[in-house]
């Protein structure tokens, strides 16, 4: 037999519904004058990554969410991808309710490396 103790200081008494709170923790974001170019180019070379970037280039800041973009991966994967632009120092993002938007970090970045989101940004 197991015998759980409750506690006076527990808000909920045995057997009453929790309600779930789904707080996620604010996402880590490296300033680009903390990267290495080759963590940099690494981040770019990705074809899904330099996808992301394009499409931040040409959307107005904290207008996208991550769901938004048109990338042929999943959820988990997608996930991946942003945490490899914030720690490249690419890309910020932040919470708006159930939404994380994203900005691109150009003039931050372009500080960093002069020129090279003009270069990667170009069609073909």
């Amino acid at each position: 037999m197991v015998f759980i103790e409750h506690f006076a200081s527990d808000p909920h008494p045995p057997g009453a519904p929790v309600a779930a709170t789904h707080h996620r923790a604010a996402p880590d974001h490296t300033h680009p004058d903390d990267v290495p170019v080759e963590t940099a180019l690494a981040a770019l070379a990705d074809p899904v990554r330099l996808t992301l970037v394009r499409e931040l280039a040409t959307s107005a800041e904290w207008s996208r969410s991550c769901g938004s973009f048109d990338v042929p991966v999943g959820k988990a994967a997608l996930s991946h991808h942003f945490a490899v632009l914030r720690a490249a120092g690419l890309v910020e993002q932040r919470d708006e309710g159930a939404r994380r938007v994203n900005r691109l970090r150009r003039e931050e970045f372009d500080t960093r490396f002069p020129g090279l989101l003009a270069l990667v940004l170009r069609e073909g």
